[in-house]
């Protein structure tokens, strides 16, 4: 009895530090927002922050996105294999976006800092964010256009000190900024992630001051393995399967595919992605990981309402990929959007090869993309303008209930940009801005539907679509249609409107208006006899 008692002391303890570590986390991003310059950080809250204990391992995270967090543990691990810890000093703060030392693609950039405890030589944990920047230079406005390679989609940035002692480097700054546009908004930024970090460091020196820097280092660990068990005990309640499954991206030059295999044994599962085609020559490529970070996604989908999100998840899974595919790309490999594209697709596979094993857990496809928008130019008045966002489409209806309607899905969870703070900022208007209603896939549960979102562009600029599924839409499950696809269409001045594909970027003259329409979720169940669902096919099951 005395026993049992005890265990259940030590959960508490555990469960406890779960959420001290968490709100840790929650008020670097509260920080962060607040801080920053930029309407896409400010409003939209494209960042994430997450705790990391000195080897390393993410210990906790705030409910940020989860393509950011899933994927910045091997970011921290660039930081600290470039700037040994034992060079390192109070204070410090490392940059990074390199997508091929740590990162995923440009826009994003990670801040890591040290964080020493106790008066220790060597860092107790490491406090890091991760923020989309909505202009890191390159060959169009916004960084996230079509390019030949890397070094046309802005400025790559290995892990470098941006801060060390407490001090910033200047020049480092000067380097970083004279290759963006916009520079005062992205220093504005890059400062506001540095604040987030210290805030962070201050409040772990103040629970190190109430429990001591020892009990906190312990129950990181506990935690992460806690989580373990929590992970391995739920995949272990599971049958034991294996399936395959396969979709596409589409592309400005040509279709690529997605290949999984699945194998779910025991208390692991093995996502073996190495079927999946060559790298292309369009900006869909991604790195090794961006699939960590879907992969720990989708396993945090099974678990439990409260299961903490730590590096204890991805002990349970296998994942293997193949170096020059589409997901584990090789410089000098465009990259923009696969971390915001090609993440999607790959929880779509990952999900549809789960649906044979797990029919009554899985949902039909989502929206499948994030419509990414960017545009730039000059101001009316002089000087230069940038901006970027994601826009939201159609969830997929799932075994117990309908989509949800013009919402992010799976790999983002960022906001809708306020149209006051849009039109007060930059040389555009929103004229139209609703749910395209009935662009969910029909079924016995029905997908959500995307969104209807017109702007009229109030000065010459230039402006790239990255989106998917404008050929083929979600797809349903259990005999759910697929969702309608989305779409874009280009009006100059009173002429008549042209459709676009779904990757393209050129300049347009004051007066365009861009039509754009986001696709619909997939459907769950045999649909009724009076209708069907929007448009597309299936993907290819294997």
């Amino acid at each position: 009895m005395a026993r049992r008692s005890r265990a259940r002391e030590e959960a508490l303890f555990v469960e406890v530090f779960h959420h001290l570590f968490a709100s840790v986390c929650e008020e670097m991003g509260a920080a962060l927002m607040r801080s920053a310059f930029s309407a896409n950080i400010k409003e939209r809250r494209d960042f994430s922050c997450a705790l990391f204990d000195a080897d390393g391992q993410m210990v906790a995270q705030a409910a940020h996105l989860p393509v950011h967090l899933g994927a910045a543990p091997l970011s921290v691990a660039a930081a600290i294999e470039r700037i040994p810890p034992a060079s390192m000093s109070p204070g410090d703060a490392i940059a990074l976006n390199d997508p091929y030392l740590g990162g995923t693609h440009l826009p994003d950039i990670t801040l890591v800092s040290p964080v020493f405890l106790a008066g220790r030589s060597r860092p107790s944990f490491y406090c890091a964010n991760r923020a989309h920047h909505a202009d890191v230079g390159g060959a169009h406005p916004g960084s996230m256009g079509p390019n030949f390679d890397v070094h046309g989609e802005g400025v790559r940035i290995p892990p470098v000190l941006l801060v060390r002692a407490g001090e910033p480097q200047r020049d480092v700054f000067d380097l970083l900024l004279a290759n963006m546009r916009v520079p005062e908004e992205r220093e504005g930024d890059l400062l506001a992630q540095w604040s987030s970090n210290r805030l962070g460091e201050r409040r772990l020196e103040a629970l190190a001051g109430e429990r001591g820097e020892r009990e906190l280092v312990l129950r990181a660990g506990e935690l992460c393995d806690w989580t373990e068990r929590l992970t391995r005990a739920e995949l272990g309640r599971a049958p034991d399967g294996r399936a395959t499954f396969s979709d596409t991206l589409e592309t400005g030059t040509g279709p690529v595919t997605v290949h999984v295999e699945v194998v779910l044994e025991k208390d692991t599962l093995t996502c073996d992605f190495r079927g999946t085609d060559d790298q292309s020559p369009a900006p869909v490529n991604t790195t090794r990981a961006v699939v960590l970070s879907a992969v720990t996604y989708v396993l945090r989908l099974l678990l439990p309402s409260g299961t903490p999100t730590n590096g204890g998840i991805l002990r349970c899974a296998r994942v293997l990929t193949r170096p020059g595919s589409l997901v584990d790309a090789r410089y000098p490999a465009c990259v923009a959007a696969g971390n915001v594209e090609t993440s999607q697709r790959i929880v779509d596979v990952l999900f549809g090869a789960l649906a044979e094993i797990l029919p009554d857990r899985v949902p039909a496809a989502s929206a499948g993309t994030m419509s990414n928008l960017t545009f730039g130019g000059t101001l009316p008045g002089g000087g230069p303008f940038a901006y970027y966002e994601t826009i939201a489409g159609g969830a997929g209806a799932g075994p117990y209930g309908d989509g949800a309607h013009a919402v992010q899905t799976h790999m983002t969870n960022t906001r809708n940009t306020p149209i006051e703070a849009l039109e007060s900022a930059l040389p555009v208007r929103v004229t139209r801005y609703t749910i395209a209603r009935g662009s969910g896939g029909r079924g016995l549960r029905r997908g959500g539907d995307g969104i209807e979102r017109r702007l009229a562009f109030l000065a010459p600029s230039h402006v790239s679509l990255v989106a998917d599924r404008h050929r083929a839409g979600a797809w349903g499950l259990a005999g759910g249609c697929p969702g309608r696809v989305g779409s874009a269409r280009l009006a100059r001045s009173s002429r008549k409107s042209t459709k676009l594909d779904g990757h393209f970027a050129f300049e347009v003259e004051a007066g365009t208006e861009l039509f754009l329409t986001t696709p619909g979720g997939g459907g769950h169940g045999a649909a009724p006899r009076t209708g069907s669902g929007g448009g597309g096919k299936a993907p290819r099951r294997l």
